[in-house]
């Protein structure tokens, strides 16, 4: 469960986050909202990677508000990016031991890795990143954030330049983490048919605010969702 109170960022006059509240307490949460809602300040907002000027998050009952980066890795938050983050010099293997090199107890460590890659079905791991598929990098990504039993995984745009099979593919992987793993998945996307696969509800965001919040099916024919997030005239 991820209680966000209050929250607010600014930049200058900007403000991409506006007194935002919040509930999120599916096992994989959605969040959409078109372009410059907010959704990727959000992500950052809960990574530590950006401040708020006023607010609380709270997740299972901890408050990150004040916690580093670091120290959210170590509590059990992960994160994946709209473009991979992997290094292609280094072999797949490497790319993943960076977050149980940071996060868990060295004895721990290579069955970590070891867990993570068979999860994802990633074979070969010496092979050098940058010689793989946008599926392969997209595994790979999450392959790392799934390292050492995570409590919370966030994803920003995970489907991003993949064709319609190979995100299906993902979408299998990605439906298994809180069983297998126990953790929350929040997850930003613009296709909605994969939201509409994964997520029991949704959050949906418009100009830093909570446009409309709950079971995914029934926000997504709410008549204001669509006319800002689809674009359809109001009351069409």
């Amino acid at each position: 469960m991820i209680s966000l109170v209050d929250l607010t960022v600014q930049f200058g006059g900007v403000r991409p986050l506006d007194r935002l509240s919040a509930t999120m307490g599916a096992s994989i949460h959605g969040v959409i909202g078109p372009n410059g809602a907010g959704k990727t300040t959000l992500l950052n907002v809960l990574s530590g990677f950006t401040p708020c000027t006023t607010g609380r998050v709270v997740a299972d009952g901890v408050d990150l508000s004040d916690m580093a980066p670091e120290a959210r890795a170590r509590w059990g938050l992960r994160r994946t990016f709209q473009t991979d983050q992997l290094a292609g010099w280094r072999s797949v293997h490497d790319n993943v031991a960076v977050m149980a090199d940071t996060t868990l107890p060295h004895h721990d460590r290579k069955r970590a890795v070891s867990d993570a890659l068979d999860f994802v079905g990633l074979d070969r791991p010496e092979r050098l990143a940058g010689s793989l598929s946008v599926l392969e990098r997209r595994l790979a990504e999450l392959a790392r954030a799934l390292v050492g039993h995570p409590r919370l995984v966030l994803m920003d745009e995970p489907a991003s330049g993949m064709v319609a099979h190979e995100t299906d593919a993902f979408a299998v992987l990605v439906r298994r983490i809180p069983d297998q793993f126990g953790a929350q998945v929040v997850l930003i996307e613009h296709d909605m048919d994969l939201v509409t696969a994964l997520c029991t509800e949704v959050l949906v965001l418009d100009f830093g605010r909570c446009l409309a919040e709950g079971r995914t099916e029934v926000v997504l024919q709410d008549r204001a969702v669509r006319a800002a997030w689809l674009g359809e005239a109001d009351g069409a």
